[in-house]
C-alpha cells in the first residue's frame, strides 16, 4: 500500500460580497463582512479526505464520550486533518439536540489546531440554524448542511433554506451536501451569488456524469467539490473535478483513506485503483440494501479492533453473524 503524499490543496472559491446596501435596501448577502483569505482555510480542509466519524455509544445507550475522544485521536495520529461531526456515519438522525451539541464540542476540544471541524447541521430550518451558530460559538470552521428530510423540496425552496443556515454564521464556510438528482447547478449558483461563505460542496448523487455537469453549470471553479460517496466513487469524481471525498471507512483503516488521496492528488490512477479494490467488499457491506447497514458495518469493525461497541440506534441494526464474521475478516486482512 502507497502511503498518502502530505500537502494541502486549495481552490478557488467566490469573492467577497459587496458592501451594505444603503438605508431601506434589501439586506445586504451572507458573508458581506467576511474577506476572501480568512475562508481559505476551509478550501484547504475540504480538498481532502473529510472524515465522518462514527459516534459510540455506552452499554447504557448513552453517548460514550470516552471512547468517541480515543476514536478522534486515533484519526488525529493517524494524519486526519478534517472531521465532520454529526454525518450520517455519526448517526446524525439518531442523536437527539444534546447529544449533536455534545459530539460537536468535543470534537472541537479533540481536534484543536490539528484539524478543521465541520459540523453537520439540519433537520427543520429553526434546528438547523441553531446548531450552526452553536458549531460557531464552538470554534468550528465550517457547517455542512444535510440535504433537507422533507418530502415536497422546490428548488427555491433549497436556495431558502441554505441561504438562511449561511445568514447565520457569516464567519463559516457552508458546505451544501447535495443528495438529490433533480437540483439544478444553476440553483447552487443562486445560493453561491448571495452567499459567498458557501465554499464547498458534498455532492452524493451516484452518477459521475451528473457531477460533471452538475459542477460546471454551478461554476466548477467557484467551489470545492467533495466527492461524497466516499472511496468507491471518488477516483470516478476526482476525473470531473473533485479535490476530496469524505469517508466512513477512515474511522477504520485511515493509512487507506490517505493513500487513495495521494494517489489520486499525483494523478496516480493505478495505485488509487489498488486500494479500491482493498476497500471494495467492505464498501459493498456498507451499501448493500439500500445502505442499511452502513453504520453498522463500521462499528462492527471497530468493535473487531476493540475500539469501541457495535451498537448503533434504530432504524439501524446490528450485523447478522455471519456478516460479521465477514467483517472480521477484511479487517484481518487489512491488519492494523
Amino acid at each position: 500500500m502507497t502511503s498518502a503524499t502530505s500537502g494541502t490543496s486549495t481552490t478557488s472559491g467566490a469573492g467577497a460580497a459587496s458592501g451594505a446596501k444603503a438605508s431601506g435596501a434589501a439586506a445586504p448577502p451572507c458573508g458581506s463582512g467576511v474577506p476572501a483569505d480568512p475562508l481559505d482555510h476551509c478550501r484547504t480542509a475540504l480538498a481532502d479526505v473529510v472524515a465522518i466519524p462514527v459516534t459510540p455509544f455506552a452499554e447504557d445507550g448513552s453517548l460514550d464520550r470516552a471512547a468517541h475522544r480515543a476514536l478522534l485521536r486515533r484519526l488525529l495520529d493517524m494524519g486526519v486533518r478534517t472531521l465532520t461531526p454529526n454525518g450520517n456515519t455519526g448517526e446524525f438522525y439518531a442523536l437527539s439536540p444534546e447529544e449533536r451539541r455534545a459530539v460537536t464540542e468535543l470534537t472541537v476540544a479533540e481536534a484543536g489546531e490539528r484539524a478543521a471541524v465541520v459540523v453537520g447541521v439540519g433537520h427543520d430550518l429553526a434546528t438547523a440554524t441553531a446548531d450552526a451558530r452553536h458549531a460557531a460559538d464552538a470554534g468550528a470552521r465550517l457547517v455542512m448542511v444535510h440535504q433537507p428530510a422533507h418530502p415536497y423540496v422546490s428548488g427555491a425552496g433549497w436556495v431558502a433554506y441554505h441561504r438562511a443556515i449561511a445568514e447565520a454564521v457569516p464567519d463559516l464556510g457552508v458546505v451544501p451536501y447535495v443528495r438529490d438528482v433533480r437540483l439544478p447547478g444553476a440553483r447552487l449558483a443562486e445560493l453561491a451569488d448571495a452567499c459567498p461563505n458557501v465554499t464547498g460542496v458534498k455532492y452524493a448523487v451516484p452518477d459521475a456524469a451528473r457531477f460533471a455537469a452538475f459542477a460546471r453549470d454551478a461554476g466548477a471553479e467557484r467551489f470545492v467539490w467533495v466527492a461524497g460517496l466516499a472511496e468507491p466513487y471518488a477516483p470516478a469524481y476526482f476525473s470531473a473535478g473533485a479535490t476530496g471525498f469524505t469517508s466512513g471507512l477512515v474511522n477504520v483503516a485511515p493509512l487507506l483513506s490517505l493513500a487513495m488521496l495521494g494517489a489520486l492528488r499525483e494523478g496516480d490512477h493505478g495505485t488509487a485503483m489498488a486500494v479500491w479494490e482493498r476497500v471494495r467488499r467492505f464498501e459493498e457491506l456498507r451499501a448493500a440494501d439500500g445502505s442499511a447497514d452502513n453504520v453498522s458495518v463500521v462499528k462492527e469493525a471497530l468493535a473487531v479492533l476493540g475500539l469501541c461497541r457495535r451498537d448503533v440506534r434504530p432504524p439501524s441494526s446490528v450485523l447478522p453473524e455471519p456478516v460479521r464474521a465477514e467483517v472480521a475478516g477484511i479487517v484481518a486482512g487489512w491488519g492494523r
